[in-house]
């Protein structure tokens, strides 16, 4: 009998964590995304008291690493304690050698992963199957989810599962598109699950662990002899998985009311046409088929819950006997392999069969890629070709390899009812967790179902977010963006200029905006296209100054509480009073998490189209990105970057004006100190020192130089990038400018005030050359501050304490610098596609950057200083050679001398790399040919280590 029904509104994460805490006694833990927040509510919660299954709060320990946390689960089970940890991609990976223990041993435990792409050409913190498919020959058993209620329900199944069977298992679901969503769902508790532990089976476990008063011996080292029998002697505890999970399963069902298989079927009992698929795309799947019954075609869908081990008894049960064709999805890439994991498995148990299927298989969603139904419906018609592709993608256009299918219009397949909005922020402007609270309203406080999820950029405050969110009368399956709005919300006013806010909005749909016009100034500035829109669609459109509203009441910039009032006023998707009443209990908790000052007010450029002599890489894939079409860009953009090699400088091309205030320069109260661009976390303000010529050119405040006696009679200003600014006021707050002329030089000032600076940055940069051959940089701080920064613009929070020691750095060794960087904040706002900042000074010189991983940056680093000293010694033999060459000049031997005398002076072998290469390159014998091979390293490199996150 079903219990009586009890709602949660959560996400992913916290339904796992949930039911996690309630079978664990101890948990090891390290954070990684898209993981980590299982880990925080698991440690919140036993510090708030909360009792598990067994009446006592779980122990939790922090670990140093992934494989640390590994280790400490290893260990705690081996002692008898019920042990969980939690963890996705990289973090996963470095857990494999203790998981193999762990199953060879036998010790049941649970591993929560929400699954992450694997770190290859590129890091990319976002969600597909690469991670759980490397640990699919560990001897874990693997059980996936493809919803927020499936993971609250399927978790449970797996601890219970364990301690029956002995096999440990992978929990795993979707990161982000599951981990990060928020649903309205039904809730577990102690009381329901702890009658259906197998008690006996926990009695023999503790019974089992290691025992200085029983004292056993573990880990072994065998011989030949007997190695291979003792392994396949755990055949058994393997064959005996599938029937203990079914029976927990249904044991589930009979509280719950829902229903679960190993392999779930949906669709038309005599479908000719099946989809085979694990994870969220199971959902979005049913929504296409669906669409397709409606039409009265005959197909279906196989949900792939248990994994490993893969029962072909219950797959072949599941599957219509009237299936003639088959299509495999799996959420991974294996380059090299015959076909990707689940599509060789389902092959191998059918092709057994008599009269089997045809199988074809296909990727999708790497990355997070968003997998819609319009794309499920691509699948379909591929499956009723005459010939249906394999190996085949969808959601890409694919123009190299031509694997993907043809893409397909999106459609509205929600059901009826349902209401979708979106809204576009700026991180941590609070609008993401304005709409995890709404979504929470609307779930804990009405019969309604609801829906959130939030798409990011990888910046950790200052980037693009867009919150997706939907509400209806019935469970909601669409696990994929929200394409076709009834509400838009667009909090950041540039954002009209700078993306397709209006894309998709329905007829008759409605669109809000945050912005500082108002009246006839609004609509002169609505781009003309937005317009049009508008009238085509018969939109209703509601404006707020929110940021006017939220100074007055004494909120700052912070203007989330204030739009989300408007949206509840606005769509009366739930009683305003109701609404008001709850958000107050959420504003100090809100609050409380956000730290930073963010602005809701920009610069909106022109409606006209500019052109430009930006590099076709800027045109046709950094722009692109930026204004979020990178969905568009089709394979072949990709040409020649296939690696994952990125051009430095593409940060400067941003120019997101995000800052509600810049500071404004005093040139009379003006000391010359540089302190306010030395402390600069995103090297958007500088001193420039001009000549007579440079200084002709610019109709702007500038002051004679002071000092150095190198630059006496120059003119000197301080200059701002107001477009880069992120308004953080360090450089007003160091500034002690001058307290007779009055006071400091520096002060933060409305960003309208300042848009004219655009001009004069522009016009410095392309025009003003960097003085800083005139002194030493390395003598004081003012002087290094006249050295043109090689790190600017980062995706750093605004006020970043790390980013001026980076660009500090750049600035006295970037023309020559190594770095091997940490996996973490670090490696984020130095190198997150599409911006780089990173750049080159003006010979083309600049820093040479990498990242690995978090947990080897040291050796990384080392591995770049071992190669360097190889490749160094290499080139000294090679000069050496040449004094005896006859076709090289006595100048360029002499040259060659001197470099092996003063290889390890950095300023030397700069000035007799100017002097050598046109030399080496007219010579062109076979020595200088080699030495020209190895040009790179004449000038002595700068090797850094850079920290990541803890490091």
């Amino acid at each position: 009998m079903a219990k009586e029904k009890k709602f949660l509104t959560c996400d992913g994460n916290q339904a796992a964590a949930h039911i996690s805490y309630m079978f664990s006694e101890v948990a090891a833990i390290y954070p990684i995304t898209p993981s980590s927040t299982m880990a925080e509510y698991v440690d919140e919660w036993a510090a708030a008291g909360r009792k598990n299954i067994f009446g006592e709060t779980v122990l939790v320990q922090e670990m140093q690493s992934e494989g640390g946390a590994a280790g400490a689960v290893h260990g705690a089970l081996q002692a008898g304690a019920l042990t969980t940890t939690y963890t996705a991609s990289q973090g996963l990976l470095l857990m494999i050698p203790n998981m193999y223990k762990i199953a060879g041993e036998l010790l049941p435990c649970v591993f929560h992963v929400s699954a992450r792409t694997l770190a290859s050409h590129a890091l990319c913190i976002f969600g597909d199957h690469q991670d759980v498919m490397s640990c699919r020959q560990t001897g874990f058993a693997m059980l996936c989810e493809g919803s927020v209620q499936e993971v609250m329900d399927m978790s449970a199944v797996a601890h219970l599962a364990t301690l029956k069977s002995r096999v440990p298992f992978v929990n795993f679901f979707d990161g982000f598109r599951t981990s990060h969503e928020i649903q309205k769902i039904e809730s577990l508790d102690n009381d329901d699950l702890a009658p259906l532990i197998d008690q006996e089976a926990l009695a023999e476990f503790r019974a089992r662990a290691l025992n200085p008063m029983k004292p056993l011996m573990r880990g072994m080292a065998e011989n030949p002899d007997h190695f291979f029998q003792h392994r396949e002697s755990s055949n058994p505890f393997y064959e005996n998985v599938p029937a203990i999970v079914e029976e927990y399963m249904n044991e589930l069902s009979k509280i719950t009311g829902r229903s679960y298989g190993l392999f779930d079927y949906y669709g038309a009992k005599d479908a000719e046409r099946v989809i085979i698929a694990m994870g969220s795309v199971t959902e979005a799947a049913r929504e296409a088929i669906d669409y397709l019954q409606s039409k009265g075609e005959k197909v279906g869908m196989i949900s792939v819950h248990l994994y490993r081990p893969f029962s072909a008894k219950h797959f072949i049960a599941a599957l219509p006997k009237s299936a003639k064709r088959i299509a495999v999805l799996d959420r991974t890439k294996e380059p090299g392999a015959n076909g990707e994991p689940l599509y060789l498995d389902v092959k191998d148990v059918l092709y057994g069969q008599e009269n089997p299927p045809l199988v074809v298989g296909g990727r999708y969603g790497l990355g997070s890629k968003d997998t819609t139904p319009a794309q499920i419906l691509s699948v379909f018609e591929n499956l009723s070709l005459p010939q249906p592709k394999n190996q085949f993608t969808i959601g890409i256009v694919d123009d190299v390899t031509f694997t993907s299918l043809p893409v397909k219009e999106e459609i509205a397949l929600g059901g009826a009812g349902m209401f979708e909005a979106k809204f576009y922020g700026l991180g941590a402007d609070g609008t993401v967790g304005a709409n995890k609270n709404s979504v929470k309203i609307i779930g804990d406080n009405t019969n309604k179902y609801c829906q959130a999820y939030f798409s990011y950029d990888s910046k950790k405050s200052g980037g693009f977010t867009c919150s997706h969110l939907r509400f209806g009368d019935t469970p909601i399956r669409s696990t994929y963006l929200v394409n076709t709005p009834n509400f838009v919300a667009c909090h950041v006013q540039a954002y009209l200029q700078m993306y397709d806010v209006t894309r998709g909005l329905q007829n008759n749909g409605t669109f809000l905006l945050n912005t500082i016009w108002d009246g006839d100034t609004l609509i002169k500035n609505l781009p003309n296209n937005v317009k049009r829109y508008f009238a085509q669609k018969d939109i209703k459109v509601y404006y707020i100054n929110a940021t006017q509203i939220a100074q007055e009441i004494g909120l700052g910039n912070r203007t989330n509480t204030i739009l989300q009032s408007a949206f509840f006023r606005i769509t009366a998707v739930i009683p305003v009073e109701l609404a008001v009443e709850q958000m107050k209990k959420f504003i100090m908790k809100s609050y409380g998490k956000k730290g930073e000052d963010i602005v809701n007010k920009n610069y909106l450029k022109d409606d006209a189209v500019v052109e430009n002599n930006d590099p076709d890489f800027i045109n046709n894939i950094v722009r692109p990105i930026n204004a979020q079409n990178g969905d568009l860009l089709p394979v072949s953009a990709f040409k020649g970057i296939e690696d994952g090699t990125w051009y430095p400088g593409t940060a400067k091309y941003e120019k997101r004006g995000v800052a509600a205030f810049v500071p404004t320069w005093t040139a009379a109260n003006c000391i010359q100190c540089n302190k306010c661009a030395y402390v600069c976390p995103h090297a958007c303000i500088r001193p420039f020192v001009m000549n007579e010529e440079e200084s002709a050119g610019l109709n702007a405040e500038m002051i004679e130089m002071k000092a150095p006696a190198t630059m006496k009679g120059m003119n000197f200003r301080i200059q701002v990038s107001v477009m880069d600014c992120l308004g953080c006021g360090n450089c007003a707050d160091v500034c002690p400018g001058n307290p007779k002329a009055g006071g400091p030089a520096l002060k933060m000032v409305p960003l309208e005030q300042e848009l004219k600076e655009a001009a004069n940055w522009e016009y410095c940069i392309n025009n003003v050359k960097s003085k800083q051959d005139l002194v030493d940089i390395t003598s004081n701080v003012k002087n290094s501050q006249f050295a043109t920064p090689l790190f600017e613009f980062s995706g750093a929070c605004s006020g970043c304490g790390e980013t001026p020691y980076l660009k500090l750095i750049s600035q006295l060794y970037g023309s020559r610098q190594m770095v091997a960087n940490a996996t973490g904040c670090s490696s984020i706002y130095s190198g997150s596609v599409p911006s780089t900042p990173y750049t080159t000074n003006e010979k083309g010189q600049g820093t040479a950057w990498s990242n690995s991983l978090f947990e080897d940056f040291c050796e990384y680093g080392m591995g770049m200083e071992l190669a360097n000293e190889k490749m160094r010694a290499r080139l000294t033999q090679l000069m050496k050679d040449a004094q005896s060459c006859t076709c090289c000049s006595d100048e360029l031997k002499a040259l060659f001398n001197e470099w092996v005398e003063n290889q390890n002076d950095a300023a030397k072998t700069q000035e007799l790399y100017d002097k050598i290469m046109p030399q080496v390159k007219a010579c062109n014998c076979d020595t200088c040919k080699k030495i020209e091979a190895l040009s790179g390293y004449i000038v002595k490199r700068s090797q850094w280590i850079i920290g990541g996150d803890g490091a």
